[in-house]
């Protein structure tokens, strides 16, 4: 992949990936809380885009047996790791693949024709830069009446000012933007009658858990 950000996340977690799930522990919350909320039915196809280790793919393969679970990463490195993880546990459901998340080809890569009832980002739109094609891409893979999931960094509002400092500062370290502007991009998908929002908020708006259920035909938006 001659991609400048696929070469950049390579570099990144060549040897991070070791570490990755042990360390990321600490600062990535609210992932188990997204997973439990996820509407994950038998025969349901899930996506994470994103899905680093296959951590999260994993842990939802042994929660729903009858499900398949897909993942796509930027980062051959990761990759690695995922493949590994995914071996070890001997889980049959779960498929990972190389693509960028903002044009993946889900037909070349996994044979599917057909949209996806769940898809879900944990942690990962803070990383890819064109974040908004990115999200309106995972939008389109779901059916209506799917869910699109979103655990990622918020604004830190109800936390002291200078902690939202320290993690800006500290997250950066590991090519992290928090976009707390994701909530408003579906926001308006809501407004527009796309579908329903749900939004949590994690540790004093530390991260936010986003659940957006697209619509039906004939169904209206709505916010809870």
């Amino acid at each position: 992949m001659t991609n400048p950000h696929a070469a950049k996340m390579d570099a990144m977690y060549r040897r991070q990936r070791y570490i990755y799930d042990l360390s990321r522990k600490y600062f990535l919350f609210g992932r188990d809380r997204l997973l439990a909320r996820l509407p994950v039915r038998p025969a349901a196809r899930v996506l994470e885009i994103g899905c680093g280790t296959a951590r999260n793919l994993v842990i939802l393969a042994g929660r729903h047996p009858q499900a398949q679970f897909y993942g796509i990463d930027i980062s051959n490195e990761m990759l690695r790791s995922a493949r590994a993880n995914i071996r070890r546990r001997r889980v049959e459901n779960v498929t990972v693949a190389l693509a960028a998340a903002e044009a993946p080809d889900h037909h070349r890569l996994f044979g599917l024709e057909v949209p996806f009832d769940v898809a879900f980002f944990s942690y990962s739109l803070s990383m890819i830069p064109d974040w908004q094609a990115a999200l309106a891409t995972a939008l389109a893979s779901v059916r209506p009446g799917g869910c699109l999931a979103v655990v990622d960094f918020w604004d830190q509002k109800e936390l002291p000012m200078w902690f939202e400092k320290i993690l800006t500062a500290w997250v950066r370290r590991f090519d992290v933007t928090p976009r707390p502007e994701i909530l408003d991009v579906l926001a308006a998908r809501r407004d527009r009658g796309e579908g329903k929002l749900t939004v949590e908020s994690v540790g004093g708006r530390y991260a936010f858990i986003a659940l957006f259920e697209t619509a039906a035909p004939g169904a209206a938006g709505a916010v809870s």
